[in-house]
């Protein structure tokens, strides 16, 4: 069983994801990144890949992402550090970047390296719905891929139910129309979009994302969704501290205020 399926299966609440750019804040800190974050309890990790033009990024993971690239960072060299990670490490791991560097390596050459580095899923946020069924599906199938797609307040009905049907890891439910970032509240339009999600009865299991910052905003996710992602709040606490525990110690007492 694909690694993301076990976890849902297993924990049905309360899971906790985190974003890093791959490459920051250090090229070499990738590896370490996540082993520090599986032993200090992180349910699932998303690893980014740095791309010069982040469209859907707030500032604070465009920073970041400038600085990997600064770095070094690349596609290959980031497969190259994931190599033996599954020697270590043991929850599931997700990729997350931007189709162009995804289209220079090559999508299938990237499936490949996936799957033998032990990556569980990806997520594509500028990728259209129906060149992934139609293009990409068969392969991400073949390497046991999982296609996370992403919902917005922004997206129909009709749209919704078509990714439900033909994803089977969990729906990225972003919590913004917006770029990322974190938010101090999740409001009354905000939540009138949970609760439509919620009464779809959708067979997938969703993670909320985007703004998550604080107490408030962390219960209202993990009250109306199966986990949360923490994506800029974390990176900036990492950037801030350059270890990844102490970024999340901090982290984990910001979301209790």
């Amino acid at each position: 069983m694909n690694r993301i399926n076990k976890l849902f299966q297993e924990k049905k609440q309360n899971i906790f994801s985190l974003y890093f750019c791959a490459g920051h804040p250090q090229l070499d800190s990738t590896a370490e990144i996540i082993r520090t974050l599986e032993n200090k309890g992180v349910d699932l990790i998303e690893i980014g890949i740095p791309f010069s033009d982040p469209l859907a990024d707030g500032p604070v993971i465009q920073k970041a992402t400038r600085q990997a690239l600064n770095n070094g960072m690349s596609l290959r060299l980031l497969f190259e550090q994931l190599r033996n990670i599954r020697q270590s490490v043991q929850i599931p791991l997700v990729i997350m970047g931007y189709l162009n560097p995804i289209m220079r390596f090559g999508f299938e050459a990237f499936c490949q390296a996936c799957s033998e580095c032990g990556i569980d899923g990806m997520i594509i946020p500028d990728l259209p719905f129906r060149n992934y069924l139609e293009e990409y599906k068969p392969v991400a199938d073949r390497y046991d891929l999982k296609m996370i797609m992403l919902i917005t307040p922004a997206t129909e009905e009709e749209r919704i139910r078509l990714i439900d049907q033909h994803t089977d890891g969990f729906i990225y439910m972003v919590s913004s129309a917006a770029i990322t970032g974190a938010q101090k509240s999740f409001g009354d339009p905000l939540q009138e979009y949970f609760n439509r999600v919620n009464h779809m009865n959708l067979k997938n299991p969703r993670l909320i994302g985007f703004g998550i910052s604080n107490r408030q905003t962390l219960e209202t996710a993990r009250a109306n969704a199966a986990g949360t992602i923490i994506g800029s709040k974390f990176i900036s606490l990492l950037e801030e501290s350059g270890n990844a525990g102490d970024a999340l110690d901090r982290l984990m007492k910001d979301l209790q205020q």
